[in-house]
């Protein structure tokens, strides 16, 4: 279940009353005048399945409350009522499988946000992928793939092309490139300085590493991995059970990638520059369109559903 808490102002909270009492999914309709001090207005508030949310949401867009005032949607962790759970079992398709659009767009914007905080995670995680390298140690390689944050921000492209919105496309593909950029940077100042204090040295570099080779030689199953994962990986965004994401980190190799790339400019090495960059660039080539497919995806198949409660709406409302 979900919780709707709206603030409307005075004169749409009629609008607001008649859609929300005439859509069978609501229940726990309450509404207190005048609660609303800044902007002025009045509180309304309602439960409803997780399967209703995108059309009572759009459908309140349409009538404009978000312009001068707002709509909260808050999952309910525990709740008992008789009314909610025959509202959920007449809503079409599974609560888990439901997908929530503006609660997606909304973590996709705030996770794409750059910042010092994605920056710093960023170059911390490349730091830690270069010296993986350097000792060929797959466990660091690991700690650097959790680290790394730039997951959501991959997702967050095909997001903004199935839903359209060129804002978070711009958004999520500057805060990639800059982060990137500055990771690779500030790795690369990093490998430079325990290059002149004799830390590591050009063999170390250029040596065979059998433990992390896999970084710097892309091959196909670099992009049918990083495919897979990240289809699981937006699964994990829009479902409502989530715990796949680690498992899409530590699948891919974009930050070790990125490891190398700042070793081989420290170090002057071509070959491990460009393999590095196009293992990097087949990993997010591949995580881009797995997202892009699996959220277009669930959006047809929603679009579906969509259809089947706005015929149950329809005849609830003639039945009423």
């Amino acid at each position: 279940m979900q919780h709707l808490r709206i603030t409307s102002p005075h004169d749409l909270t009629p609008a607001v009353l008649d859609l929300l009492r005439q859509d069978p999914a609501v229940t726990a309709l309450s509404y207190v005048p005048d609660a609303v001090l800044v902007p002025e207005g009045d509180l309304v508030e309602a439960d409803l399945p997780r399967e209703a949310v995108n059309e009572v949401v759009d459908a309140l867009r349409e009538i404009g409350v978000q312009h001068e005032g707002a709509i909260h949607v808050i999952p309910v962790a525990t709740w008992i009522s008789r009314a909610a759970l025959e509202a959920e079992k007449q809503a079409p398709g599974s609560s888990a499988d439901a997908v929530v659009w503006a609660e997606v767009t909304q973590r996709s914007f705030d996770e794409s946000e750059l910042n010092w905080t994605f920056l710093t995670f960023m170059t911390l995680a490349t730091m830690i992928a270069s010296i993986a390298i350097v000792l060929d140690s797959q466990i660091l390689v690991i700690g650097a793939m959790v680290l790394g944050p730039e997951f959501l921000p991959v997702a967050a492209l095909g997001l903004a092309l199935v839903r359209r919105r060129p804002a978070l496309l711009r958004h999520a593909a500057v805060t990639l490139v800059v982060g990137f950029a500055v990771a690779i940077a500030m790795a690369t100042l990093a490998a430079l300085a325990a290059r002149g204090l004799g830390w590591v040295t050009e063999d170390q570099v250029t040596a065979p590493r059998p433990g992390t080779a896999f970084i710097y030689t892309p091959d196909k199953w670099s992009f049918i991995v990083a495919v897979i994962a990240a289809a699981a990986g937006a699964l994990s965004l829009t479902s409502a059970k989530v715990g796949g994401l680690s498992g899409v980190f530590i699948s891919v190799t974009t930050i070790p990638a990125a490891g190398n790339v700042a070793l081989g400019l420290a170090f002057g090495v071509p070959d491990e520059i460009w393999g590095s960059l196009l293992q990097l660039l087949v990993n997010i080539s591949g995580m881009a369109v797995a997202g892009w497919a699996a959220l277009a995806f669930q959006q047809a198949v929603w679009s579906r559903m969509s259809a089947r409660r706005a015929h149950l709406v329809a005849r609830f409302r003639r039945e009423v």
